[in-house]
């Protein structure tokens, strides 16, 4: 994470206005910051979003490619996460500074990803044990404002949302191989399911008190933080992962308390997520465009 140098007496101001649950932009322990969010604005992708979550922003696309299943898994496909840290975002970014984040956090989206029940590989085979997709989620990180483990979820979330995999057909040739035909329709597309894609919301313990969204300084107040993997199951969230950031240690009443507050604070966070995305696809729509001139 962006370090941000803060005096003692800063730290001091942070943890009481925490206990008062009352902290310095004025929201309390289980509030977020402010979202912007914007799809479908990479054109050359087959899906993205940028998400900013206060001065925390996510740039992320997605591109489809055609690949050859695993022997152990021949009836899936297959999705990659890679994250770069711009030297934008801060100054500790430049050169190779922000690798090591970088891997933490695509290792922590993968790994929330893995399970069958969180993200449905099986939708994304063509022909078993032959052809797959697989998906490319590129992460940019613009600039660094705290609480990155959330807004890269989120974004990854909704530009997963906007991807749109083209149909695809297939012909047995002679020698029994199969032939794939892709089509060039744009219109002609499937879309992936994301009613059980899981969220990451990070839990920061401050003193004896736990917040979630926190901010750069509060970051820089914590020992310990809990990273929380909440996905839905029969419309019921659940802890699907678990990852801890910092050298602290939490004691176990500390880690059930950042546990219900993470999966609430997670399903509240879906929720709205959900409703933003199917509001815009609702705005925006996917309907055919009229072709005129040579076009038609």
């Amino acid at each position: 994470m962006a370090n941000v140098a803060l005096s003692e007496a800063e730290k001091t101001f942070i943890l009481h206005g925490v206990e008062e649950d009352f902290r310095c932009d004025g929201r309390s322990r289980r509030d977020y910051r402010p979202m912007e969010l914007e799809c479908e604005i990479v054109n050359n992708a087959s899906g993205s979003a940028r998400l900013r979550l206060a001065n925390t922003d996510i740039l992320v696309g997605v591109k489809c490619e055609i690949d050859t299943p695993t022997s152990l898994h021949p009836d899936q496909g297959k999705i990659e996460f890679f994250v770069d840290c711009s030297a934008n975002a801060t100054p500790e970014f430049e050169g190779r500074g922000g690798e090591e984040l970088a891997l933490e956090l695509a290792d922590t989206l993968t790994n929330a990803y893995e399970s069958p029940s969180a993200f449905d590989l099986k939708s994304l085979c063509i022909l078993p044990g032959q052809h797959c997709w697989k998906l490319y989620v590129d992460i940019l990180i613009l600039e660094c404002g705290g609480n990155l483990f959330d807004a890269v979820s989120l974004a990854s979330k909704a530009a997963i949302f906007n991807t749109r995999i083209p149909k695809v057909t297939a012909a047995v040739m002679d020698a029994g191989e199969a032939e794939l035909l892709i089509s060039d329709d744009p219109y002609n597309c499937t879309r992936i399911q994301i009613d059980n894609i899981p969220i990451l919301v990070t839990v920061c313990k401050i003193g004896d008190c736990c917040v979630v969204d926190p901010s750069a300084e509060e970051e820089q107040c914590s020992t310990a933080s809990l990273v929380v993997g909440v996905s839905k199951r029969n419309n019921k969230c659940y802890v699907s992962h678990i990852h801890t950031v910092g050298g602290g240690s939490l004691h176990k009443d500390t880690m059930y308390k950042c546990l219900h507050l993470g999966v609430t604070a997670g399903e509240t966070l879906n929720d709205a997520l959900e409703k933003a995305l199917r509001l815009e696809e609702s705005r925006v729509g996917n309907k055919r465009k009229e072709t005129v001139g040579f076009l038609k």
